[in-house]
This record gives structure tokens, C-alpha cells and sequence, in this order.
């Protein structure tokens, strides 16, 4: 490989494999070509890289640079999370490990008690996603994606993962783990971002 913006293989910077499938299917959906996605179970030997950011786009960025440079492909990665309005936007960037590392439902099963005496009025969130792909010859490419809505105090629906059973996008009466997954990835933080990467991709691509 001489240059590798040439190359069309990317390795998906996630083990998180819920995240996997999304990603393979939103991918796939944007018609970028031949392109080969290999998930990181291809390379078990690489550490996992810490998500020390501030922000989303910094702990993606953390995660494809490494894996990028690790393996020589272009890594695709992103991060994302559930922004509260009541908790000051919180857990944010901590979404995943809020609980301590002990899981999604303990990490929803927080958030739920943390806003248990905030009125219904305010309630309003947002799914934040920063989305990049680094290439092996320093190219960096950068999209984002925000879902607006409200957090449920119930959970409803067996489809999605994480906070999906309780976010409710606004305008919809139904959570995200309702969804059907092309319902979801039509309007998700993470399929708007993944759509706009897909752009870019296909722009830098066809530069001569």
C-alpha cells in the first residue's frame, strides 16, 4: 500500500459489538462502494485505547489514530452518548463507564434515579456522536450528529442498547428500543454522522 487514501478497507475501532453491527449496517447503507470493514476481533492483540478526552470527537479521534496506526488501515471510529439536560449534559463523554463500568442497564437504571425528582417539563436530551476516519497517511476526517428528544422514566423496547429504552426522539411517541433498526439509523446521532463521513469519504475518494 503506497497511499492510504487508495485503500478500501477500514477497521471499525470499537469492540463494543452492538456497536459493530450499527456501524457495518449504516456503512453499508451509504453506498460507499467496495469498501471491506473489518471489526477489531481481526486483530485481538491490539490494547484498547483509553477514552481520556474532553470530548466526543477527541475520544474517537484517540481511538482511530491508534488503530490506524497499529494496523496500517484506515480506522474508522466514533463516540457518542446521552446528553441530560437536567444533569448539566452529563453523562456525556462518561456515558458508557457512568455506573462505574458495571454495564448498560446500571448505567441507565443511574440516570433514571439521578432525575427522579425532575419534572416531567424538564426532562430534555440529546444523543451526541462524533464520527472520524484517520488514514494511515495523516488524513483526518470529522462528522457529527445530534438527536434530539426526552428521557422516558420508563424503559420500553428490547431493540438498540445502552440508553435506547429511554430516550424518546422528540416528535415520537416511541424509545428508541422501538424502533425497527432502519427507523433508527434514518434519524440517529450516529447514522447522521456516520451519513456525513460517508460524504466526505466518497469526495475524498473521487479526487484524482
Amino acid at each position: 500500500m503506497t497511499d492510504g487514501r487508495g485503500n478500501r478497507r477500514i477497521v471499525l475501532a470499537t469492540r463494543n459489538a452492538h456497536k459493530v453491527v450499527e456501524l457495518r449496517r449504516i456503512v453499508q447503507a451509504a453506498e460507499l462502494g467496495a469498501v471491506e470493514l473489518i471489526g477489531l476481533e481481526s486483530y485481538p492483540e491490539l490494547p484498547d485505547v483509553p477514552e481520556t478526552g474532553a470530548t466526543f470527537e477527541a475520544n474517537a479521534l484517540l481511538k482511530a489514530r491508534a488503530v490506524s496506526l497499529a494496523t496500517g488501515e484506515i480506522a474508522v471510529a466514533d463516540d457518542s452518548g446521552l446528553a441530560v439536560d437536567a444533569l448539566n449534559g452529563m453523562p456525556g463523554v462518561l456515558s458508557a463507564r457512568w455506573a462505574g463500568g458495571l454495564g448498560d442497564q446500571a448505567n441507565l437504571e443511574l440516570v433514571l434515579a439521578q432525575i427522579g425528582d425532575v419534572p416531567d417539563d424538564r426532562l430534555g436530551a440529546s444523543f451526541e456522536c462524533a464520527a472520524v476516519a484517520v488514514f494511515p497517511d495523516g488524513t483526518e476526517l470529522v462528522a457529527h450528529g445530534r438527536l434530539v428528544g426526552r428521557i422516558s422514566r420508563t424503559p420500553r423496547g428490547t431493540n438498540g442498547f445502552g440508553y435506547d429504552p429511554i430516550f424518546v426522539p422528540a416528535g415520537s411517541g416511541r424509545a428508541t428500543a422501538e424502533l425497527e433498526a432502519d427507523e433508527k439509523d434514518a434519524i440517529s446521532h450516529r447514522g447522521i454522522a456516520f451519513r456525513a463521513l460517508a460524504q466526505q469519504l466518497r469526495q475524498l475518494w473521487s479526487t484524482p
